[in-house]
């Protein structure tokens, strides 16, 4: 006790008690709430660094002996960063080839090109960005895997570069808007755009059902959004809430139209078109796998005067991917399944079926069976699709079990087999589900399995093809009846 009068005579009551092991905080010392209390909706912004420079800076506080700074340990310093230079990315011009040198592109995109090793265009992208990038709508069909989002991220990227974004403008209000009709087609595309802007300083967001929403709303409330990549449903969550204004949109891109279609998203797109500026002032893109009549009516509503662009592939399948066909009963499928898998001991296998209840019970039977699968299809909470995705990315994932949904839009490298459990209803799909395999130049195989039910649909899909497939039995060792793993 005598210490303690010590001290106070001599520093005064409230050092001491700051000098006292167990004592409370100093008087002046803020409160958690205090620190981490932020503003529930961020108001209009002006894009200027006047107020930034002449705002009064806080004194520090006052520091305590027990907060004296500790000495640094000097750092290494770092080398400088070497500025980037068109000259670095060398293309030579090759006959019937067009490279993005051939485009005006910002040096910030043309980096980020370079980065991602596409030295040519592909044919989609050489046409639609001659319209594209010179501000003209467009509709675009083309298949799957032919660079199509590439070519729409580039021309939205090239308009938000060129053109000053607006002084004042809330959070919430993109300047480009994608609207893509899975959840994993929006997160692809949404890779892809930030792929292509990581030397831009532009902002790219998705909003995508079964995801939290307040997450993604903290995302919103952090950052200008410049790039907004969504689902129909979520996208009309925020804005009917007043979290997402439309005004601003630029540039409008409908991705897959014809899918939109037949999933009945097209009542959503409308509402959420009629939220964007007139169609005389926004550019809009649409691109679609199939020019329906429906789709033409679409893009007759919502574009002014648009470039048609019509990609003929050379051949509709990859000739990277060698086709076989399967004649084999229904109750024989799954046991084809399983030995064809287990006997080859293949590693990263996708399984397509028709009706999400069949996925489940294939990939059921499978884990039963001790073989690592997972699900993908619409019952499929999307936190838990994403990490099903990852996890097969990675390899933890052996056999991966889906509907159509997983048939579009997903690039996942080493997919080595594809096998079509059910053939697919719409011709169309089988294309889009062998194109699974034989990705970036390495080979696949997709085998097809045609029993009692599905086999009719052969004939539409071999003149989608233009070729026949020869039907094939398969051996008598692959129908062997599984072994029942023990409890």
């Amino acid at each position: 006790m005598t210490v303690l009068k010590a001290l106070k005579k001599m520093f005064g009551k409230s050092e001491a008690e700051q000098l006292v092991p167990g004592s409370s905080a100093p008087a002046h010392s803020p409160s958690r709430t205090e620190v981490q209390k932020k503003p529930q909706r961020t108001p209009p912004v002006a894009n200027t660094e006047k107020d930034a420079a002449t705002a009064p800076v806080a004194p520090p506080p006052e520091q305590t002996r027990n907060d004296a700074p500790k000495p640094r340990r000097e750092r290494a310093p770092k080398p400088p960063a070497v500025a980037w230079k068109l000259e670095d990315f060398v293309v030579e011009p090759q006959e019937g080839k067009t490279r993005f040198h051939d485009f005006k592109l910002a040096p910030e995109l043309m980096h980020a090109i370079q980065d991602l090793g596409f030295p040519y265009c592909t044919p989609i992208q050489a046409q639609v960005l001659g319209f594209t990038l010179a501000g003209k709508d467009a509709i675009g069909r083309a298949q799957t895997g032919t660079g199509k989002t590439a070519a729409f991220l580039i021309s939205i990227i090239t308009q938000l570069l060129q053109t000053p974004p607006p002084k004042e403008r809330y959070m919430g209000e993109p300047r480009a808007l994608i609207i893509a009709p899975t959840r994993e087609l929006v997160v692809q595309i949404a890779k892809d755009a930030a792929d292509l802007t990581k030397y831009t300083g532009l902002n790219v967001m998705t909003f995508v059902g079964g995801m939290d929403f307040d997450k993604q709303l903290k995302h919103l409330e952090a950052r200008h959004c410049d790039i907004l990549v969504a689902t129909p449903g979520r996208l009309l969550d925020f804005n009917q809430r007043g979290d997402v204004h439309l005004d601003m949109v630029e540039v409008m891109v409908l991705d897959e139209a014809d899918r939109m279609l037949d999933m009945g998203f097209i009542p959503q797109v409308r509402q959420i078109i009629r939220q964007t500026p007139p169609k005389s002032e926004r550019q809009t893109l649409l691109f679609s796998a199939t020019f329906t009549e429906d789709v033409m009516n679409l893009a007759k509503q919502w574009t002014t005067d648009p470039s048609i662009v019509e990609i003929e592939a050379l051949n509709v399948a990859s000739e990277n991917v060698e086709q076989h066909i399967y004649a084999v009963a229904g109750a024989d499928k799954y046991k084809l399944l399983y030995n064809l898998v287990n006997d080859n001991g293949w590693e990263r296998v996708m399984v397509f079926a028709n009706r999400k209840d069949e996925v489940r019970r294939i990939e059921e039977r499978l884990v039963r069976d001790g073989v690592n699968a997972a699900q993908l299809s619409g019952d499929v909470p999307q936190h838990k699709r994403i990490k099903t995705l990852e996890g097969f990315r990675e390899g933890k994932i052996r056999v991966l079990v889906a509907t159509d949904v997983a048939g579009r839009g997903i690039h996942i490298d080493g997919i080595s087999h594809v096998i079509n459990f059910t053939l697919p209803e719409v011709p169309d799909d089988y294309v889009h589900r062998i194109g699974r395999t034989g990705r970036a130049g390495a080979e696949g195989v997709s085998i097809s399995f045609a029993g009692e039910d599905d086999s009719y649909q052969l004939p539409s899909i071999e003149a989608l093809l233009g070729k026949k497939i020869s039907c094939e039995t398969p051996p008598t060792h692959l129908l062997r009846p599984v072994e029942r793993k023990r409890p």
